[in-house]
């Protein structure tokens, strides 16, 4: 599938971003078309995403291992200017019910959304060209979808605003957290009460040296990671069952996903997901006491994931000094912005002075869509103020552990 229609260009643009022929790309028509693959796509797709600032859950290898692995149906827009791809929201249909939405690919399991797009598109764009175009296609994408829906997007991301931000928007529930890396790891601790930290890491090695000791571990793509990763769905497994919760990792489709990102090799330093553990010696010998998951692009890092199997060594707490090592690695390595990812937990804002608002950008395309975007507005206000309000966020926790043991009970009586 192709569609394609033209919006003229309206509105005060910067002179000097010019497209062929020194026509700027203001006054040129912006060109959607709307693809159901992503092979045609390839090479624009990839050029795209190597520009910094750019999220790696929309680069063509993360997507490609979730659709190979989902099968939903796609829809990708492409914007053009004068013939050539300016930018790319990678997008996949979702069902329910009768309610068709279109929400970027893989957003179940991404930590930062950004689209694909060229600095030009981006210091240039208009507002009104962008919805104009949208609007001009309404019939189009009424086929398809009633809402689309790009999750977790920050309107501003590493000094740059979104040239999405024009769309109607509301704040998502969590916020995402960070930490600035320097190769100086003194310095970054600086950030986050280096004395305490440093005390932490220490009584850490104290109490694992008193076990035999550790390894830092970082799996090459293989079998050494593939058998990492199945130990990691072991070691959350038990976690979430522990805690009462529903194992998000649990659907085999979901894991292959995993296993394909972290098979994939590395291409010019960048990871789409590498795993890290803390493995004891001595006499828990090959105990691995915590995992965690890094996806890397250049000097960005995020942490997909982690877990920790304390059975072990707990009050050296293996999983915060996973991170306390692979931070101070990472910096010397030319990493500088260690993302701990989207949801407000303790140890999260113990590592991170930075927090990131992220915003659900909607569109409506029919009546119902229209409806379900009102719907998810009022949910996100409403999930926003019950987490600021701890007495209510830990009541509302607790409840929804009490209805998973419930469940839980009721299923083995069964």
């Amino acid at each position: 599938m192709q569609l394609q229609i033209k919006a003229s260009g309206e509105g005060s643009m910067p002179p000097p971003m010019e497209g062929t022929g020194g026509v700027p790309h203001a006054a040129l028509p912006l060109t959607l078309r709307l693809h159901d693959r992503m092979e045609p796509l390839e090479a624009a797709w990839r050029t795209l995403e190597a520009e910094d600032g750019l999220s790696l859950h929309q680069s063509y290898e993360w997507c490609r291992a979730w659709v190979e692995t989902h099968g939903h149906d796609l829809m990708i827009v492409e914007g053009l200017w004068d013939g050539v791809t300016h930018f790319i929201l990678p997008l996949e249909i979702q069902r329910q019910g009768p309610l068709r939405t279109a929400r970027v690919i893989a957003t179940d399991f991404s930590n930062i959304n950004t689209g694909l797009y060229s600095e030009a598109f981006r210091a240039a764009s208009s507002s009104r060209q962008l919805l104009r175009a949208l609007e001009g296609m309404r019939g189009q994408l009424a086929r398809t979808c009633d809402l689309l829906l790009l999750e977790k997007m920050p309107l501003e991301w590493r000094g740059r605003a979104s040239p999405f931000a024009a769309l109607a928007s509301v704040i998502n529930q969590n916020a995402a957290f960070q930490l600035a890396v320097f190769e100086s790891f003194e310095q970054t601790l600086e950030q986050i009460n280096a004395k305490r930290r440093r005390k932490r890491a220490r009584n850490s090695e104290r109490r694992l040296a008193a076990t035999g000791g550790y390894d830092h571990v970082i799996a090459e793509p293989g079998e050494d990671a593939l058998a990492l990763l199945d130990l990691f769905f072991r070691q959350k497994a038990a976690r979430f069952e522990a805690m009462g919760l529903p194992d998000v990792f649990r659907e085999e489709r979901t894991r292959s996903f995993f296993r394909a990102l972290v098979s994939a090799p590395a291409a010019g330093g960048n990871h789409l997901l590498q795993l890290h553990a803390l493995r004891l010696k001595g006499e828990h010998e090959g105990h691995v006491a915590a995992i965690t998951g890094l996806s890397r692009k250049g000097d960005h890092v995020i942490c997909q994931f982690g877990s920790i199997d304390d059975s072990v060594a707990a009050d050296a707490s293996p999983g915060d000094f996973l991170f306390h090592i692979a931070i101070e690695k990472l910096g010397s390595e030319g990493v500088r912005l260690f993302d701990f990812g989207i949801g407000d937990q303790l140890y999260k804002r113990s590592w991170c002075p930075i927090e990131t608002v992220q915003h659900d950008l909607l569109w409506p395309v029919t009546l119902a869509g229209r409806a379900a975007a009102s719907l998810h507005r009022a949910k996100a206000a409403t999930k926003r103020l019950i987490k600021q309000n701890p007495q209510v966020y830990s009541f509302m926790q607790r409840l929804r552990f009490g209805k998973a043991e419930r469940a839980g009970s009721a299923t083995a009586a069964d």
